[in-house]
C-alpha cells in the first residue's frame, strides 16, 4: 500500500514535456459535450419538477369541472 502511494506522489511530481497538437475540434467538442451535459441536468430538473405539477393543475381543473356540472 506504501509503494502504491509513494508511487503515485512522485509520478505526480515529476513533469515531462508533451509534443502534442490538440485541434480546435478537440476544444469545440469539449465545449459541445459540457452545454450537453448542463442541458441534460437543466432538462431532468424541469421534468422533475413540471409533471407533478402539470398533473396538480389537470386534477384541479377537473374537479372545477365536477363541480360546474354539479350546479348545472
Amino acid at each position: 500500500m506504501f509503494k502504491l502511494i509513494y508511487s503515485s506522489i512522485i509520478f505526480c511530481l515529476i513533469t515531462t514535456s508533451s509534443f502534442a497538437y490538440l485541434g480546435p475540434g478537440v476544444g469545440g467538442g469539449v465545449v459541445a459535450a459540457t452545454i450537453g451535459i448542463i442541458v441534460a441536468i437543466f432538462a431532468a430538473l424541469f421534468a422533475l419538477i413540471w409533471f407533478p405539477i402539470k398533473r396538480l393543475l389537470k386534477k384541479r381543473k377537473e374537479k372545477k369541472e365536477q363541480q360546474q356540472n354539479k350546479i348545472d
